[in-house]
């Protein structure tokens, strides 16, 4: 063990100071506190980077670097100890740091008692129940409990409680279940505790991925009894076998029947990442668990990756690691995670990223899933009352504003190439959005991002500065309000209501670093409300920046105003996208109805053949005229038409 300290926040160990073995190191603050633990293949190569000059760091690793005292390191004798190693300290410590994983919600089980004298069959959330073997998680109980009803008329193994299971042993009298004929168990006295337990291990292995041999079997027994003229047998064989195909039915064959695998699709961004991990047995999905991380540092999808299989793996049992793992990226150490998996497994394991045919477009049905888990975890932390409440708090802090900002509006530019330039303005209030004062803004002429930003800000202001008029329409399509009452004197004093349009925000925030800031500071300046609190949310660290300011404000990535911000910044972008695909479409449309011959229906038949503008501006005469509807002629004044704009 070695250790280096130094009393400066931007600290250094000394030149040669550092190994170049492999191993695993430690940042810690003042405290004593481990804050980030990591292992490398070369010590002195992957420190390095950390102590390379603050600037060049990512935000967030100059701020783990700056709040940590002091560094130390192991070196172990393989890349393989520094993986094992790593995951160790991570269970320790929990480094705030590392990557943080959050179970969306925790998932029923299907669970064999196996350590009981009768093993029985349960639906559990709890992992801990000695001797059990568990298939799943499945996400719901209820599906837990369907699977359970189909498999007993397969094997009936025992399903009632320990104390029902004692009391009938004792009393010679059956369980309830063993009454009716739904439980097979010792207590019913149809088999004895040895063929119970031949059924239970029927079942496990019918779970387990060996579902066609059962299959196999009972239908070679229905025809067995039929042909004898069994046919009380025969049915009883018939209601087992569709009993199985049901069961086989709610877990879809999706992959050759031998495949033994975990595949894991991710969605993640600047502050989190979504896994949908995939179970699959005898190539059928027997289990999905959805977890979510928050990201503290910026890492690569393979560090992803990595830490992901550490942690679904670190503490699992040796049947719940597959003989193949797909991922959607192979992390550095892929080798050296297969050596670890192969330990625990006791036979071989490959990490393999899934790049063709039927493994391919399952990880792709897994990356669409996540991809919606990690909008909804998103949504659902902005729409928690408690997580708005701190947000807005936490922005009020941050940015050093005398009140909460009850009202923002943020804005985001959009362009095709510098062509079909665009802007939105989406309002949330209290932390939540108002779509219903959602704006757009077409840009005629702009010279850049900054100019765009400029423009829509001085058209916005300018309603704040306008008093509503009787006749006059308010800003956002609707009718100003006017009501009229008598005052005491018999006077009529008539008042009109403020367009929501003109209600002033509490804050502004702009898509963009500090050029985009500093237009729109510009803007409010000019148009005298430089009272408005503004910044601007940056893409590529998340950085806020502030009017004036040299370096930007660095949020914590768990700060709930960090993910109101981000919210905010991803509303605007969406909207204006869907504004400027809209207004492409409608601008398509417009062109082609100057087509002679051209109707509505032939113009909306066009474009959904060939399902892109570019698409439609590139076909030639002949592949227009494949169209139905359109012949030659027709065919090559629309190619004629398109190619003169």
């Amino acid at each position: 063990m070695a250790r280096a300290t130094h009393p400066q926040l931007s600290y250094r160990p000394k030149p040669g100071e550092i190994p170049t073995d492999p191993g695993v190191y430690r940042f810690r603050d003042a405290n004593g506190r481990v804050l980030y633990v990591g292992k490398a293949k070369n010590l002195r190569a992957r420190l390095s980077n950390y102590f390379a000059p603050l600037h060049t760091l990512h935000e967030r690793t100059r701020r783990m670097v700056t709040t940590a005292t002091s560094v130390e390191w192991t070196v172990v004798g393989s890349d393989v100890e520094a993986l094992q190693l790593e995951y160790m300290w991570i269970q320790e410590y929990s480094p705030p740091f590392n990557v943080r994983y959050k179970d969306d919600k925790s998932y029923p089980f299907l669970a064999v008692t196996l350590a009981d004298e009768a093993p029985r069959v349960i639906v559990t959330r709890n992992r801990k129940i000695r001797g059990a073997k568990y298939f799943g998680p499945y996400p719901k109980v209820w599906a837990v409990h369907e699977v359970i009803d189909l498999m007993i008329k397969i094997f009936p193994i025992r399903t009632c409680s320990d104390s029902s299971y004692k009391r009938a042993m004792a009393t010679g009298r059956p369980c309830f279940p063993g009454q009716i004929g739904r439980c097979g168990g010792p207590c019913s006295g149809k088999v004895t505790i040895e063929e119970h337990r031949a059924i239970v291990d029927d079942f496990i292995a019918f779970l387990s991925g060996s579902d066609q041999r059962f299959a196999k079997q009972i239908g070679a027994r229905m025809r067995e009894a039929s042909a004898a003229l069994d046919f009380e047998s025969a049915a009883v064989y018939r209601d087992q076998l569709q009993a199985i195909e049901a069961v086989l039915n709610k877990s879809a064959l999706v992959l050759p029947d031998d495949t033994d695998a975990d595949l894991f699709g991710i969605a993640e961004d600047e502050l989190a990442a979504t896994v949908q991990h995939f179970v699959i047995r005898g190539g059928r999905v027997r289990g999905v668990r959805a977890t979510t991380i928050e990201k503290e540092l910026d890492i690569s999808g393979g560090e992803l990756v990595d830490q992901i299989l550490q942690r679904t793996y670190g503490n699992a049992a040796r049947d719940d690691i597959p003989k193949q793992v797909l991922v959607p990226e192979l992390p550095d150490d892929a080798t050296e995670l297969e050596t670890w998996l192969r330990e625990r497994r006791g036979t071989n394991v490959t990490i393999q990223v899934a790049q063709r045919g039927a493994k391919a477009d399952l990880l792709r049905n897994a990356t669409i899933n996540a991809q919606q888990a990690l909008v909804l975890h998103k949504t659902r932390r902005t729409n928690d009352y408690v997580a708005r409440t701190q947000a807005l708090t936490d922005l009020q802090q941050a940015l050093d504003l005398s009140e909460a900002p009850l009202r923002i509006e943020c804005y985001d530019i959009s362009h095709l190439s510098g062509t079909n330039v665009v802007a939105s303005m989406v309002v949330f209030e209290d932390g939540l959005p108002r779509k219903d004062q959602y704006r757009t803004f077409s840009i005629a002429e702009t010279t850049d991002d900054t100019d765009s930003m400029y423009q829509v800000l001085t058209r916005r202001l300018r309603y704040l500065d306008t008093e509503p008029d009787e006749t006059a329409p308010a800003a956002d399509g609707g009718v100003a309000v006017v009501s009229s009452e008598p005052t005491a004197e018999g006077a009529v004093v008539t008042e009109r209501s403020r367009p929501r349009f003109a209600y002033p925000p509490q804050l502004l925030v702009v898509d963009g670093g500090a050029p985009q800031v500093a237009a729109a500071a510009r803007a409010l300046e000019d148009a005298g409300h430089s009272d408005i609190a503004l910044c601007g949310i940056a893409k590529r660290l998340e950085e806020i920046w502030l009017p004036g300011e040299d370096y930007p404000v660095i949020l914590p990535r768990t700060s709930e105003a960090l993910y109101l911000l981000q919210r905010l910044r991803d509303e605007a972008h969406r909207f204006a996208i869907t504004h400027q695909r809209k207004r492409r479409k409608r601008d398509i449309q417009t062109v082609l109805s100057e087509v002679p011959g051209l109707g509505e229906a032939r113009i909306k038949a066009l474009l959904r053949h060939f399902g892109s503008v570019t698409a439609l501006k590139d076909a030639t005469p002949e592949q227009i005229a494949e169209l139905p509807g359109i012949g030659p002629t027709l065919a090559n004044a629309v190619h004629s038409h398109l190619a003169s704009r």
